[in-house]
């Protein structure tokens, strides 16, 4: 009992930073330990819980600020029990300095570490509503500095790893070679495989490539009744609204979903669209409403005018059916059908993507990204009923044509010989 009446007063200090290393574990466990639907929640909860979120958007400064206060924190809780364990070594109490000096250690590694980590991977949402505040003040205390330890940190890493290079996304071989190995039934491997295929080829696919353009959707301006469907599902299969004074897309109701659908003001049960730049991928469209838990995004143009829109479902179609197509979805018919020999009849909507995959043909370099689109960029202008155009090894004949460039046409496979530049 003599050291705590000796050394009472660098005891406590001990045992109060022993509690904020503990507060920092346990916030950088729980913080960085949260899920997508945990950090879903938190964002639309209490301010603490709000700002916890906001600490997270920077995720580098959060870390940063919480090892250099831990860091603190440890050298000054070392530097008291040192003080203790060289006075008892003066005094000739050399047992009790080594008693003080291992159980110094043992303390600040059960209960500044391993107990309060634990604490936060256990409990990540109920550690964060409450952290928050407090957090994020000593964030905003180690702000003024940060700046000299990013400047060391990225020094240390070009004088220590000159060469160093981040790890590549795994390959697509590589997925392949997980699934033969996870499964002996080729019919199923090959199935995830295809699914697979179609998860990496929305890295490349543009959102203007997957959307349902302006013309394929309705929309309805609020207030909207039952009656104004006229008694038929949307093509899309949502309730498209738009906002008061526009026709800018504003909400949309997936009416399957709907356990009662009511008769009037079904805007009410509209949930907020995202908006995504017509030139972002369709990974990044599924991102954002993974994010958002929405289920629609409309797709915008340069002028931030809607041209089209992505359903949840088009997703999902797109990475597990075989040969989906914006043709069999929206028009219900074969984007790419044989007609006779070496001739085939492709609508206008067919992505030159899907065009060229089909055929087994590299994809060249072009601005438009359908059908439509690059026979309309050949000639110049709107095409007509009888035009021809040649696209590297693919000649168009348009069979028909509307006032609004919606065409068909029957498409002739060259030799490549006999191909033109687009």
């Amino acid at each position: 009992m003599f050291l705590f009446h000796e050394f009472g007063p660098l005891i406590a200090a001990m045992t109060l930073l022993v509690a904020g290393s503990a507060f920092f574990s346990c916030s950088e466990a729980a913080l960085f330990s949260l899920q997508a639907g945990d950090r879903r929640a938190l964002k639309q909860g209490s301010a603490s819980q709000q700002i916890a979120m906001n600490l997270l958007a920077r995720p580098e400064r959060l870390l940063m600020a919480i090892l250099f206060w831990n860091l603190i924190i440890n050298v000054v809780y070392f530097a008291l029990a040192s003080t203790i364990s060289i006075q008892l070594e003066q005094k000739q109490h050399r047992t009790e300095a080594g008693v003080v000096a291992s159980v110094s250690l043992l303390v600040l590694i059960l209960c500044s570490e391993m107990v309060p980590k634990t604490v936060g991977v256990l409990l990540p949402r109920s550690v964060a509503s409450w952290v928050g505040l407090p957090l994020a003040a000593t964030v905003r205390i180690f702000d003024p500095i940060a700046p000299v330890f990013s400047t060391l940190n990225l020094a240390v890493k070009r004088l220590l790893f000159p060469h160093f290079q981040t790890e590549p996304y795994l390959a697509l071989s590589d997925l392949e070679q997980a699934i033969i190995a996870s499964t002996a039934d080729e019919e199923v491997a090959s199935q995830e495989r295809l699914a697979l295929q179609n998860i990496v080829r929305l890295s490349d696919l543009r959102a203007e490539e997957l959307m349902r353009p302006r013309k394929q959707y309705q929309s309805f301006t609020p207030p909207v009744n039952l009656e104004d469907l006229g008694g038929q599902p949307t093509r899309s299969g949502y309730l498209l609204v738009t906002e008061a004074e526009t026709d800018e897309i504003a909400g949309a109701i997936g009416l399957r979903h709907l356990p009662v659908v009511p008769q009037q003001y079904l805007e009410t049960f509209a949930q907020p669209v995202v908006y995504v730049p017509w030139c972002a991928t369709v990974a990044s469209v599924f991102d954002e409403l993974q994010n958002a838990q929405g289920e629609v995004a409309a797709i915008v143009n340069e002028y931030g005018e809607t041209i089209g829109i992505v359903t949840l479902e088009d997703l999902l179609d797109d990475i597990f059916e075989d040969q989906t197509s914006r043709s069999s979805r929206l028009l219900e018919t074969s984007s790419i059908s044989p007609v006779g020999d070496g001739l085939w009849r492709v609508t206008s909507m067919t992505t030159l993507r899907r065009l060229c995959r089909h055929f087994g043909v590299s994809r060249p370099a072009a601005k438009s990204t359908t059908v439509a689109g690059i026979v309309q960029e050949l000639l110049g202008r709107l095409p007509e009923t009888g035009d021809k155009a040649v696209w590297h090894e693919f000649q168009f004949h348009v069979l028909e044509a509307d006032e609004f460039g919606k065409i068909t046409v029957e498409l002739q496979l060259l030799d490549r010989g006999e191909g033109g530049g687009g």
